[in-house]
């Protein structure tokens, strides 16, 4: 019998990208699957590009009366309606850390009988996910957080407005470069300085290569990792830079915080702008425990929970920082996940979608 892969259209406020593009389709059409996918006006693949490929198009949101065996294929979390879920889906869920509301989201699925692959979760034999947004995410939010820093400096007490979206990363790149060129004089033409905690992963490098791309002098980019946060925050380097960018990932593992309101409640702190890039404030183990509310792209920035002393301090967490290139960032997951995607006709033997489906079935086992 033919596996049928039914793209949904995405329902979370600006978000664009999409784990299938049109190139992806088309291969997995080639290699005998069915491949649907939901009008969308909203995803940066035009429709059309997906028809000239051959793939059957359908209403959006037509999923929820698709036959239960066909796989649901999306990229965001389903809306918290409540509804029953008893297909098989693949997105990211962000219920399996035991986010704030965790057991209602994953009880959907298991009272109703679905499986969720969640694609934070899939996993080669190594451990390591086959496939992530890093290099995009990193990339957007240090461009972010650059313009966050130019805004603050030529409109002072005026939080920075809705964050346009772009076709492409060199248009982004563009926009910054004139942004901080219009801040530097209000710096003494000094360009800022950023720290950019879990520099050597893939998104840490994005942030670094966004940095580069912008003009920002190399010598200007702190880049940390592991050999620098082995002995344990909270880290009073912080407080001179101007923007901190956090890529790194949130595991099990419980982490001394890399900041404080203590540590950073003083007349001398340089930082203005936080970038919470691994955004995950209601987590546990969030390393910057001094915020606890997600921003958009709507209202990109928020204030720390308690006033501190020193300049004005924005924080971005925005969990789909990606969607500002949304082409790019969808072209690259999308070829990544491409290979297990074809393997998914055998997924109840194949190692990624069987660790995955494992993964899924230990946590419901811990609902309460």
């Amino acid at each position: 019998m033919t596996t049928v892969i039914h793209l949904r259209a995405e329902t979370k406020p600006f978000e664009r990208r999409s784990p299938l593009s049109p190139k992806t389709a088309k291969d997995l059409k080639d290699a005998g699957y069915t491949v649907r996918v939901e009008k969308s006006l909203d995803r940066i693949y035009d429709d059309s590009e997906f028809e000239a490929v051959g793939a059957d198009m359908v209403d959006a949101g037509s999923w929820i009366n698709a036959p239960v065996d066909n796989v649901i294929l999306g990229l965001k979390e389903l809306p918290a309606n409540g509804t029953p879920l008893p297909h098989t889906y693949i997105h990211f869920a962000h219920c399996f850390k035991k986010q704030e509301g965790w057991a209602t989201e994953l009880s959907r699925f298991a009272k109703a009988g679905g499986l969720l692959y969640d694609l934070e979760f899939l996993v080669d034999d190594r451990g390591a996910r086959i496939a992530a947004f890093g290099r995009s995410a990193g990339f957007s939010g240090a461009a972010l957080a650059l313009l966050s820093w130019a805004h603050q400096l030529r409109s002072p007490g005026i939080p920075l407005k809705k964050v346009k979206l772009f076709d492409s990363e060199s248009d982004l790149v563009e926009h910054v470069r004139s942004e901080v060129a219009a801040a530097l004089p209000l710096n003494d033409g000094k360009y800022p300085r950023l720290m950019i905690i879990g520099a050597l992963g893939r998104c840490g490098k994005g942030g670094v290569e966004s940095c580069s791309r912008a003009g920002i002098p190399e010598e200007s980019v702190l880049k940390w990792d592991l050999a620098e946060t082995s002995r344990g925050g909270p880290f009073s380097e912080i407080v001179d830079v101007d923007i901190l960018l956090n890529c790194v990932y949130l595991g099990a593992q419980k982490i001394p915080p890399f900041t404080t309101p203590e540590s950073l409640s003083t007349p001398e702190r340089r930082l203005r702008v936080i970038c919470d890039i691994s955004c995950d404030p209601n987590n546990e183990n969030n390393p910057i425990p001094i915020y606890h509310d997600h921003t958009s792209f709507d209202n990109p920035t928020t204030k720390p929970d308690v006033p501190l002393e020193g300049p004005e301090l924005r924080i971005i967490a925005i969990d789909h920082l990606p969607t500002m290139i949304a082409r790019e960032a969808s072209d690259e997951y999308a070829n990544l996940l491409l290979p297990s995607l074809k393997k998914l006709r055998d997924r109840e033997k194949e190692g990624v979608w069987t660790r995955a489906e494992q993964t899924y079935r230990e946590r419901v086992s811990e609902l309460p």
